[in-house]
């Protein structure tokens, strides 16, 4: 099994920066695909910016040109650089990864989600 730790989650002004961290352990042979997602209250989630293995990275419009997803495969461990913080960043952002585990094949797994909260 595959357990994801984020954290830099916290309060911050609007055009603030924050970087998020998420940290996989376990069961691991390669990962695949890493992601970073968000729910906002009273809506979905939604993908917010994917890294490959090979570090080709894509984003949501909303975030494009502010954030920067990138990962360390020695460490296991991807980020989420946000620069120029909006109030509508505002939302609990999780981990994800596809990884493949030694004799299972591919899994994905989820973080517990770390808040950020954007104030004007």
């Amino acid at each position: 099994q595959v357990q994801l730790v984020e954290s830099g989650g916290g309060l911050v002004q609007a055009g603030g920066s924050l970087r998020l961290s998420c940290a996989a352990s376990g069961n691991i042979f390669m990962i695949n695909a890493m992601r970073w997602y968000r729910q906002a209250p009273g809506k979905q989630r939604e993908l917010v910016a994917s890294i490959t293995s090979g570090d080709t990275t894509t984003y949501a419009d909303s975030v494009r040109g502010r954030f920067t997803i990138s990962r360390d495969n020695a460490k296991n461990t991807v980020y989420l650089q946000m620069n120029s913080l909006k109030v509508e960043d505002t939302a609990v952002y999780y981990c994800y990864c596809n990884a493949v585990e030694y004799g299972l094949g591919s899994r994905e797994s989820w973080g517990q989600g770390t808040q950020v909260t954007v104030s004007s």
